[in-house]
């Protein structure tokens, strides 16, 4: 049985024994990770970078567990890039891994509450510093992003978000929630769109079933936000998501 024409679904033996693995290696590190968070928990900073660390670790193993093979020849404007708002699209939970593989250091996360249910790994997405929103009531949601505004100028990091807030089950741009504008009015940084290509066909949302190929990165170019206003906020969300779904076509 092949998915969309293209890749043969892993087998149960295989996907069992992948499995295995990749929860024991998910496993092993984020219980390290949350180890030295606790003995770091004053130092937010920190945890942070321990965070990007453990990403480092878990994404990309993770990845090719699942058989996508990540081809990102953009990875050096990840690297050179200052700090700024990084939005992707989201279509399979692959995202997360591959976000977690090649956001920069110094890179803080912005995740639905429910993510920190999650054993292990979302503990230590809590654990890490990153910024947890209960989309359920908005005003604590704006607080808590007026927070991590001034955290990260104050500390000269980046943010990572989906602006999507779920995943898309064809791999097309759903509408985006306004919540990533406000935080490029808040801190004055450029909006980065990084686009994943094909991610929702190696790992389909809301399945358990891995199709092995490629998953291409594309990092576009940042959009300056210095001029936008919150008058015009339906605009903005507009240029972003007009340029991404350009990409995707």
């Amino acid at each position: 049985m092949t998915y969309m024409g293209e890749s043969r679904k892993i087998g149960p033996v295989s996907f069992l024994l992948r499995f295995v693995l990749g929860f024991t290696w998910l496993t092993f590190w984020s219980t390290l990770c949350m180890t030295l968070m606790v003995l770091a928990l004053p130092f937010r900073t920190l945890r942070i970078r321990i965070g990007n660390f453990c990403g480092k670790m878990i994404g990309p193993f993770i990845t090719r567990i699942v058989g996508a093979k990540l081809i990102n020849p953009d990875s050096q404007k990840l690297k050179n890039s200052g700090p700024a708002i990084y939005v992707t699209n989201h279509t399979s939970a692959l995202d997360i891994f591959i976000s977690m593989a090649i956001c920069p250091y110094g890179g803080c996360g912005v995740g639905k509450k429910e993510i920190v249910r999650v054993p292990f790994f979302g503990w230590a997405y809590w654990l890490s510093g990153h910024l947890v929103i209960d989309r359920g009531n908005r005003e604590k949601a704006v607080a808590s992003m007026n927070k991590l505004s001034k955290f990260v100028n104050d500390k000269k990091l980046s943010i990572w978000i989906w602006p999507e807030g779920t995943r898309s089950m064809d791999g097309k741009l759903i509408p985006f929630k306004k919540g990533f504008v406000h935080l490029a009015l808040a801190t004055g940084l450029p909006i980065i769109p990084v686009v994943f290509h094909d991610a929702h066909k190696r790992w389909p949302a809301k399945t358990m079933q891995f199709y092995p190929g490629e998953v291409r990165v594309e990092v576009l170019e940042p959009i300056p936000t210095d001029s936008w206003s919150k008058d015009t906020i339906d605009d903005h969300i507009s240029e972003v998501r007009k340029v991404m779904s350009s990409a995707l076509s």
